[in-house]
């Protein structure tokens, strides 16, 4: 008889991009990944002596052979929060019978018997995983984490296969019965919906990834690596010459129309291919330096690459799940006001040494924005109002602008928002989309719908320095002919003499000068933070140069981007100094 183990226990900001000013509703929420949440800790042992009838560790049978619950034979739908003997008996009922191969009775169990269907056969017929043994730990609320321990057989070859994930438990709307919501990370926490487990012949062959000096990058030592080399396997298996071994992966599914397909990823090498070879542009001083930086720091992720080239030396993100310093979608906050200088610098409507109004109130669109503590200049310069990060002295200027003006220059001059960049891996290039009113004034500050990540933001401060846009990229163009994302002009010599000015006087003297204190003095950067609906402390965001080094990090809910993302930026550039 097959036995289900159950285990027991013995803001105020001056880079908040003027989020105070317009409240709950100009705060634009954070676009989610998607992806699922991995559950760390230990593998739970499995097993004990003995024989352990269904039925009582069931504690009475929740679920009936017909999947009804006994709820469901009540006259009323049943409401209100789910008990713990609810949320414990319907995990119970769910585990035992996906643990006894029972997938009828396991999908009845949950809210979506369909999809619970098809997952579960696949589990078995597509991914070939038997002799599963499920270990339930305590819950906390709705949510029951479990840990999996299984193999995973294919073509007489056979590997362990261990993890943790959970499940939910939710009311069922029609009758109020208690039911495991299903999600495909349910089966397996890297699974998003839409994903499949598969156990075959790996449809891409293996690759051998080098850094710039030729040494092998791998996971063992720069753990945070694991996407990139999943995508430049993506990408360079086939063409790099090696041969598919066989595995148990996760195949994603289709992209959507106009985005990159996030990498198949392998879970357990049941037999090795014969791997190519890709060499990339990382440096493996700067990508340990990198890996080091994120390690102490929850949701942090960095980039650093080269100015003058586009060759990308770093990428780390503490969070191994999603490669946010690539794929993030996130709302730079101040960080943005790089750009927008470059239109109100086109434009004529500020000058870096000339007087700029920074009040402590501006209202546009019917939103009142303000500054941090309400704080103004009087009589103070652009560059003053830059480094200090005053709100008000951009949205002051959106009555000057059109609705498209940042979303040209962000393309145009910067090569942002045009979905077409080839860095080797997938990646996300940026979001600046034409807005009106209130929320073209909120873009302009890296609020509204503008949406970036690392890679991004560490363009943008390369541009702003060089005053070329070079795309970034991790394997050189030359690898396989591939065509790079060109800006389709250049900014002229005085916006970015006047850009060079105004970042200058930032890493010197405004909110950046403590992280960048001895770098100087051909450095320059920016700090930013976004609030988040929900979220307490804002994301604190940090771009900087020194000489041909750029960096940009974010710290998701760090609160001030000078003291969160601003340490992790300023060690990097002095490490490659």
């Amino acid at each position: 008889m097959v036995v289900l183990v159950e285990e027991r226990e013995g803001t105020g900001d001056p880079d908040c991009g003027g989020s105070k000013a317009v409240g709950k509703r100009r705060r634009a929420a954070e676009r989610t990944t998607g992806r699922p949440l991995v559950i760390g800790g230990l593998i739970a042992v499995a097993g004990v002596g003995g024989a352990v009838g269904a039925y009582s560790l069931l504690g009475g049978g929740a679920v009936a052979d017909d999947g009804r619950a006994a709820t469901a034979h009540h006259k009323h739908v049943k409401t209100g929060p789910l008990s713990a003997s609810e949320v414990r008996t319907t995990a119970a009922a769910f585990l035992t019978a996906w643990q006894q191969g029972d997938v009828p009775k396991a999908a009845a169990a949950t809210d979506d018997t369909a999809a619970a269907t098809q997952a579960l056969t696949g589990y078995r017929k597509d991914a070939h995983i038997t002799g599963v043994t499920l270990t339930r730990s305590t819950p906390s609320g709705a949510s029951v984490p479990f840990s999996v321990k299984a193999t995973v057989s294919y073509q007489g070859k056979s590997r362990p296969l261990a993890y943790a994930t959970k499940l939910t438990v939710v009311r069922r709307t029609e009758d109020g019965a208690p039911r495991v919501r299903w999600q495909s990370s349910v089966v397996h926490p890297d699974l998003a919906e839409g994903d499949r487990l598969v156990t075959g012949e790996a449809g891409t062959p293996p690759v051998k990834a080098l850094d710039r000096d030729g040494g092998e990058l791998t996971t063992a030592r720069y753990p945070s690596l694991g996407t990139v080399l999943d995508g430049l396997r993506e990408k360079y298996g086939k063409k790099a010459g090696g041969k598919a071994g066989i595995e148990l992966r996760i195949v994603r599914k289709p992209a959507a129309k106009g985005s990159q397909k996030t990498p198949d990823k392998t879970l357990v090498t049941l037999s090795e291919g014969t791997p190519g070879t890709v060499r990339t542009t990382l440096s493996p001083a700067l990508q340990a330096k990198a890996e080091q930086q994120v390690a102490d720091k929850p949701k942090a992720s960095v980039v650093v690459m080269r100015p003058s080239t586009g060759e990308i030396l770093a990428v780390a993100n503490s969070s191994h799940g999603f490669n946010v310093a690539f794929q993030g979608s996130l709302a730079p906050g101040s960080t943005m006001k790089i750009v927008t200088s470059t239109v109100l610098f086109e434009k004529g409507l500020a000058k870096a040494d000339k007087p700029h109004p920074c009040p402590k109130y501006v209202t546009y669109g019917g939103w009142k924005f303000q500054n941090d503590d309400k704080f103004e200049i009087k009589n103070g310069t652009f560059k003053a109002s830059f480094a200090a990060s005053c709100n008000t002295a951009f949205i002051s200027q959106a009555k000057e602008l059109g609705n498209d003006d940042l979303s040209r220059v962000a393309q145009q001059i910067y090569g942002l928002s045009m979905n077409n960049w080839a860095i080797g891996v997938p990646s996300f290039d940026g979001a600046v989309p034409v807005q009106s009113a209130a929320q073209m004034a909120a873009s302009l500050i890296g609020q509204g719908g503008v949406r970036m990540n690392p890679l991004n933001m560490a363009s943008v401060v390369s541009t702003a320095k060089t005053g070329v846009f070079h795309q970034p990229y991790l394997v050189s163009p030359s690898v396989d002919h591939r065509t790079t994302a060109k800006a389709t002009r250049t900014m002229s010599a005085s916006t970015q003499a006047q850009l060079r000015e105004v970042l200058q006087y930032t890493a010197a003297a405004g909110t950046a000068a403590k992280a960048m204190a001895g770098l100087g003095p051909d450095y320059g950067a920016k700090t930013g933070s976004a609030e988040v609906d929900g979220q307490k402390q804002p994301n604190g965001w940090f771009t900087a140069w020194k000489g041909d080094l750029a960096a940009a990090g974010v710290v998701q809910a760090g609160g001030h981007g000078g003291d969160s993302a601003g340490p992790i930026v300023a060690a990097l550039l002095r490490a490659g100094s």
